[in-house]
């Protein structure tokens, strides 16, 4: 068990440095800067069942502390993925991945997960929820329990690689939907997924997004992030892998205090794509710096005492 390491339902890690689903493809772009073996692992770009080419342009638009987009989960669907992406990933990246998948009804959640589930590179699913579901009137599966725990049940039905159920933040009571599919058999959840954002073009006296709508994703999102994270934790005792806005060593260390077993790093790599490379160099002496032994002693610290001792299994010298 190294400084770093972390656990994801008995899948362990080098480090809890991971770069999140759409801000990093499928690591091609970014090996040719520096060796990605260095992170944790990775999450790859939101697979559907069939290939999509996304929404119209202009699908992104810059605002205060981040950004919006509306890319509309541009893919080339779970099959070509699996016969031509994954093959050549593994001629650069020896580790397993995080296979990040999207659908718009639970059909296509059962066909994806299936079939990467079935895959020696893929470490876990991670299960976006955050699409309309097409047969009940566009409403996004993660906005209510029973939604997100029916995407649940379905994709364990399927599959014995751990499921992580990816959350939307526009919602009333995350911690709720997140306890909910825990109780559908869900091994982890990843929170949070963007916040509902537009802008306006003052020229034109309209949406900059073609979309109209848009995920605000970057710094300005973090206070958010964290807030939901530390709430989810507090209700439900499955890993939490957190993101939303983290750029920082610092941001690392407060997704983890908050209760993340691990950390995704999204629109950062957009601006810096060394940001990844350098968080995990940073670490050790961050680690040092505030007087932890090692990452997993971090995690859930910023809660009443009681808690963090049930979910870290430690006991006191008086018990």
């Amino acid at each position: 068990m190294g400084k770093l390491s972390v656990d994801l339902s008995g899948w362990e890690l080098d480090n809890p440095i991971i770069p999140a689903s759409g801000c990093f493809g499928y690591g091609k772009e970014f090996a040719e800067l520096y060796d990605i073996n260095v992170l944790g692992t990775f999450s790859c770009k939101g697979t559907t069942r069939e290939p999509r080419v996304g929404n119209p342009a202009p699908r992104i638009a810059e605002c205060t502390a981040g950004m919006l987009n509306a890319v509309g989960l541009q893919n080339p669907g779970v099959d070509h993925v699996l016969e031509h992406e994954l093959p050549e990933l593994a001629g650069y990246f020896r580790k397993k991945i995080i296979a990040n998948v999207s659908g718009f009804s639970l059909d296509d959640y059962v066909y994806a997960c299936e079939k990467l589930g079935k895959s020696e590179q893929v470490g876990l699913l991670e299960v976006n929820v955050s699409c309309p579901n097409v047969r009940h009137g566009g409403m996004s599966f993660g906005t209510t329990p029973e939604a997100a725990s029916a995407v649940t049940k379905a994709v364990k039905g399927v599959t014995d690689k751990p499921v992580y159920i990816k959350l939307t933040p526009n919602v009333t009571d995350i911690a709720a939907i997140a306890k909910a599919c825990e109780e559908a058999g869900a091994d982890g959840v990843c929170l949070i997924n963007t916040l509902l954002g537009m802008r306006i073009d003052l020229r034109e006296r309209r949406p900059l997004l073609a979309n109209r709508t848009g995920g605000y994703s970057g710094p300005g999102v973090f206070p958010v992030a964290l807030r939901m994270v530390y709430d989810v934790y507090e209700a439900v005792d499955i890993p939490i892998i957190g993101m939303g806005g983290v750029r920082t060593v610092e941001d690392v260390l407060e997704m983890l205090l908050a209760g993340a077993s691990a950390v995704e790093v999204g629109a950062a790599n957009l601006v810096d794509p060394f940001v990844c490379e350098r968080l995990v160099a940073e670490l050790p002496n961050a680690l040092d710096r505030y007087h932890f032994r090692n990452v997993r002693s971090v995690v859930g610290r910023a809660h009443p005492v009681v808690r963090w001792r049930d979910r870290a299994g430690v006991k006191t010298k008086e018990e």
